[in-house]
């Protein structure tokens, strides 16, 4: 595998600081670059340097980031999701790439998993010299989740209590990979593997404010999809009872530019092993086509 080095990069979004990575193959000179974060409430340790590292392999450049109040990212209250700040952060990093010396900032992709394989889609939509991008089992908007009325009434209390909290700069958690069983953001069979992507010695943790449960079903990235006018690698889990494969294919065929690749796994199934291997192939292959 190609040599590479990463430094630590730091930018300025909003009312605060992102941390990020960045990746540069050796010998490379001016090499593309491609700009990652993470889904719903991970950090970018959580199996993304394997991605990055793959891309840098192939002699691209990778900006991988933290969102504010995430990770080495500060900003309180931690692990504050929420898609308009994450947005924010998206391009305030896609600006800070394409100031960087070391790197063909108009050669630029972007990358995303889960909830930021939605904002991907937001944020080609609005800049169109975006030149690709890869939505892996995104978040596009659609569900209705229907939830039994213990777990409403959970949910609201949640809301009441964050509420309060807010007020004084504070929040109130709950669970951000839940189960059937287990009140949560993620309450699917599979939401539990989510946690099989923390890196040994992390201090993550599993919860994240529950003002998010206000702000879901207003996220829709699907209605803008058919501003995106570069080129778009979608790569669904036939599996996924998360970011169910249906919804990202009717997203899909909304794009003028698109490939959709499938895979026979879950929502998670694309992190680790064979299936790993195969969808960081072909992501690989899309950007070297569409940043050469």
């Amino acid at each position: 595998m190609r040599s590479f080095q990463r430094s630590n990069r730091y930018f300025l979004s909003g009312d605060g600081l992102c941390t990020a990575w960045l990746y540069l193959p050796e010998g490379a000179e001016k090499p593309p670059v491609v700009v990652m974060a993470h889904g719903f409430s991970a950090e970018r340790s959580f199996r993304l340097p394997a991605y990055a590292e793959k891309f840098t392999a192939a002699g691209m450049a990778v900006l991988l980031f933290d969102y504010r109040n995430f990770g080495d990212s500060p900003g309180t209250p931690r692990q504050l999701v929420d898609p308009d700040r994450h947005l924010e952060d998206w391009k305030a990093a896609i600006a800070h790439a394409r100031t960087l010396h070391e790197v063909d900032g108009t050669r630029l992709a972007l990358w995303g998993s889960s909830f930021s394989g939605g904002h991907v889609i937001m944020a080609a939509a609005e800049d169109a010299a975006i030149k690709a991008i890869v939505a892996q089992v995104p978040y596009v908007g659609g569900l209705e989740v229907k939830l039994p009325f213990g777990m409403k009434l959970k949910a609201a209390w949640a809301l009441l209590r964050d509420r309060m909290k807010a007020r004084k700069g504070g929040a109130y958690y709950i669970p951000a990979a839940g189960s059937p069983r287990r009140f949560g953001c993620m309450m699917a069979e599979e939401a539990e593997e989510f946690l099989d992507l923390v890196p040994e010695g992390s201090t993550w943790q599993n919860a994240v404010p529950a003002r998010i449960l206000t702000k879901l079903a207003a996220y829709q990235p699907r209605e803008q999809a058919e501003k995106v006018t570069c080129p778009a690698l979608i790569v669904v889990a036939e599996k996924d009872q998360l970011t169910p494969a249906q919804l990202a294919r009717d997203m899909a065929a909304k794009l003028p530019r698109v490939a959709v690749a499938s895979y026979e796994c879950g929502h998670f199934g694309v992190y680790d092993g064979a299936i790993f291997e195969d969808v960081a192939a072909r992501e690989r292959d899309f950007l070297k086509q569409y940043l050469a």
